[in-house]
């Protein structure tokens, strides 16, 4: 007992100087260190408008292009931000080059390798001390000092908490899916279906790892949606049948983004088009060319496809590339029926794990199974309509069928509220979490740790060694970050016109299938990185979902992530030197 209150003692003290050193370098850098401006492009598909002005979509507005200027003349041209002292006045401008091609420039910067510091006290604070609260928490107080933000409340987590986006995640995992969540543990749904599932297909672990893994493929979407809808679906009857919540988080959470890279059929096509435009490559030339280019470059999704795999391993119960900390899990479930490792910290709370049906109301499974085909046809209906899956709808549609169900069948309002409520407590904690996450992946996008290392790269480079390199440097950002789709947004518009660079400088015989490569390995290397990141929200969606420990999660799943991801190196690497 005492050792482990000294060592304790001893980590508490570690992080509280690895945050007061974080804090003090945070008002050095503001001070002292000066900023590198990068230019940055961005493409977009440009139309001619009923009035003949030249107009664009972005997020699902028309927007007109009032003022073009010669790219030459513009202060945001890399060449002008290299005589920069200060920050530019403009913020974005629309320009034009010699070949009459038009696309937006937007000043950045970075720190050099201190825009890596948010990123670095975040993830050390959260190894340290398990708790991802305070070192979400340290790593934005560290990002905010760095960008001279002293008012935390009003300058930065307000601002942020109450953007578009911010206010949809709230609106998403703490109102619709705890509430689902809720009403479902009040109706006793949850238990009913895992019952019914045990009953007739689930005979034992491996089967209902196996059903896990299934609807992880189903459910190709990618991202939150996936993570949240397989978790929600899978646990009740990966409990019952004694699955460790270690395995059950992983399988969850590597059959999300692995297999949205590999099934493509997904918003990820359009999203990612849009950023990998190159000026003279024919390929690239179009957003059709660009769609068709993501779908040929799917074979090359070596990361997916074993990541994939490893997951289809271990729900056979084949352990080989699991690592020992999932192996352990294993054993200790099947042992003992623990589900979670000693002195786990559940981010799903208690209200969510006991089931209060009120006396003389009887559960039924078609109960969670109704609402769960409401919630994926709503998805699937407005995905083909609207070309992007209205999540919102499809857990709004799912919530209210559960009360109307749980009302027709007699539940009191009263009981039906009490659940809700209890569903609100029971992912509150996680949601804070998530807005934390979102804040510094904010902060770290602006302080620019992903484009100082995606900078550091040369055309000079062995064309080889590349993809490796994109691929390692996509996973440090992403893991910095938590985000592969803000990764994308980084990387992909500075490594295909590196790679085209490299293509023409060593003159490469089959370019197109070197491009494919290169752009595998950021698509890819981003995927893994937000799947390992405990300040990713997959990641913390996924242990949610599935009630595990956060950080017994992330210590879990780097083992058989990093074996799929060395592997997946390799046959990049002999790929390009052996077809380019």
């Amino acid at each position: 007992m005492f050792s482990n209150f000294t060592l304790f003692t001893n980590l508490n003290r570690l992080a509280l100087l690895i945050f007061i050193t974080g804090f003090s370098l945070a008002i050095y850098i503001h001070h002292s260190i000066d900023k590198t401006w990068l230019e940055q492009r961005y493409v977009y598909e440009i139309f001619q408008t009923s009035q003949g002005k030249d107009a664009y979509i972005y997020n699902g507005q028309e927007i007109e292009i009032n003022q073009v200027v010669p790219y030459q003349s513009s202060p945001l041209n890399q060449q002008h931000l290299n005589q920069l002292n200060q920050a530019p006045t403009l913020k974005q401008q629309w320009v034009m080059d010699d070949s009459q091609s038009l696309f937006l420039l937007k000043p950045a910067f970075h720190y050099g390798f201190w825009s890596l510091l948010p990123a670095f006290i975040t993830i050390a604070l959260c190894l340290i001390t398990r708790e991802p609260l305070t070192a979400l928490f340290g790593g934005i107080v560290v990002g905010a000092l760095m960008l001279g933000n002293y008012d935390l409340t009003d300058s930065v987590i307000i601002p942020n908490l109450a953007s578009q986006g911010a206010a949809g995640l709230l609106l998403l995992y703490l109102w619709l899916l705890g509430g689902l969540l809720g009403i479902w543990s009040k109706t006793g749904a949850a238990q009913a279906f895992a019952h019914y599932m045990t009953e007739n297909y689930v005979k034992g672990p491996r089967s209902a790892k196996l059903i896990s893994w299934f609807m992880g493929i189903l459910f190709f979407q990618g991202g939150t949606m996936s993570t949240v809808l397989v978790g929600t679906t899978v646990r009740p009857l990966a409990d019952k049948a004694k699955v460790s919540h270690e395995e059950m988080s992983y399988i969850v959470d590597s059959t999300a983004s692995p297999i949205a890279a590999v099934i493509a059929f997904n918003a990820w096509p359009a999203y990612v088009q849009a950023l990998i435009f190159v000026p003279g490559v024919s390929f690239l030339a179009t957003e059709s060319d660009r769609i068709a280019f993501f779908f040929s470059s799917v074979p090359f999704s070596f990361y997916g496809i074993l990541a994939v795999l490893g997951t289809l391993l271990l729900s056979l119960n084949i352990t080989t590339f699991a690592g020992k900390r999932i192996r352990a899990a294993q054993h200790r479930a099947l042992t003992t029926g623990e589900l979670d490792a000693p002195n786990a910290k559940p981010l799903s709370a208690k209200e969510l794990q006991r089931c209060e049906v009120p006396k003389g109301y009887h559960s039924h499974h078609l109960e969670f199974i109704l609402p769960l085909i409401t919630l994926v046809a709503t998805a699937v209906i407005t995905f083909v309509v609207f070309e992007s899956p209205k999540i919102n709808w499809a857990f709004g549609a799912a919530l209210l069928l559960s009360a109307f169900i749980a009302l027709g069948k007699g539940m009191s309002l009263m009981d039906l509220i009490d659940g809700f409520g209890n569903g609100l407590k029971g992912v509150v904690v996680a949601s804070v979490i998530l807005m934390l996450a979102v804040i510094i992946g904010t902060i770290s996008k602006e302080i620019g740790g992903g484009l100082y290392l995606v900078s550091q790269l040369g055309e000079q480079l062995p064309f080889w060694t590349l993809p490796v390199i994109l691929q390692l440097i996509t996973m440090v950002i992403a893991f910095s970050t938590g985000t592969s789709w803000g990764t994308y947004a980084i990387a992909f518009p500075l490594a295909m016109p590196l790679a085209w660079a490299v293509c023409q400088s060593q003159g490469l015989a089959n370019p197109e299938i070197f491009m494919m490569v290169c752009f595998a390995t950021v698509l890819n290397g981003s995927v893994y990185g937000d799947q390992c990141s405990p300040i990713s929200d997959t990641t913390i969606l996924s242990s949610m979902t599935t009630g595990c420990d956060l950080m017994d999660h992330v210590k879990s799943q780097i083992v058989p992530a990093t074996f799929a991801a060395a592997t997946a190196a390799l046959l990049w690497t002999a790929c390009v030197y052996f077809f380019a």
